[in-house]
């Protein structure tokens, strides 16, 4: 099971995060987000992380150029993209960052946008599934109806995101199957500011 904690913004929590257990650490390189990052301070927290750690960059509607900077600034592993890219865009930067894994995000408001998700497999390395929000992109503490997910079978792996809490993560995971999950306003005192002991709860949860 993949374990992504997103919107890290503090160096001794991702530090601290990734010796609990987390797999994956996911950095907000969206401007506008309260969850925001430099790349210079992704880069600073990523060098103290054993290399088995997977480093995501979360943008939303950026340009090739841009995403390419920061990804090799930075030094992440791989990148979310949490807008609306078209399969074309995907294609276009695996082709660019052929060693980065492609994590095409989608917010899941009813079947077609399920439907959706169909088009990118063949694009992107994996599918991350979170709650709709009209204004925002991510982080809202808004579950999926995880019914509607059941018969969700893609042919490349998937995470669960959307309102993933240590107390509520057991029971998505009885009624699911993903190939990780992607938690960030779940386990935090405020945005960007993780809450440690919440993280070692979710992990006790999981295992």
């Amino acid at each position: 099971m993949r374990i992504k904690i997103c919107g890290i913004t503090k160096p001794e929590q991702g530090q601290k995060i990734a010796q609990l257990g987390a797999t994956a650490l996911g950095f907000i390189c969206v401007e506008r987000s309260p969850r925001y990052i430099e790349a210079q301070q992704i880069k600073a927290i990523i060098s103290n992380l054993d290399s088995s750690i997977d480093t995501i960059g979360v943008f939303a509607n950026a340009e090739i150029p841009e995403i390419s900077q920061i990804v090799q600034k930075a030094g992440l592993s791989g990148v979310q993209l949490h807008g609306s890219e078209s399969p074309q865009f995907c294609q276009q930067l695996k082709e660019q960052l052929p060693q980065i894994e492609i994590i095409k995000a989608f917010r899941i408001e009813n079947s077609a946008s399920l439907q959706e998700t169909f088009s990118y497999t063949q694009y992107v390395d994996t599918l991350l599934l979170d709650a709709y929000h009209p204004q925002m992109l991510g982080g809202t503490g808004k579950t999926l109806d995880w019914s509607d997910l059941q018969q969700f079978e893609p042919s490349l792996p998937w995470m669960l995101a959307g309102g993933l809490t240590p107390q509520n993560i057991k029971t998505a995971l009885d009624t699911l199957q993903p190939d990780g999950i992607d938690l960030s306003s779940g386990v935090e005192r405020s945005p960007g500011d993780k809450d440690l002991g919440k993280v070692t709860q979710l992990l006790q949860n999981l295992f």
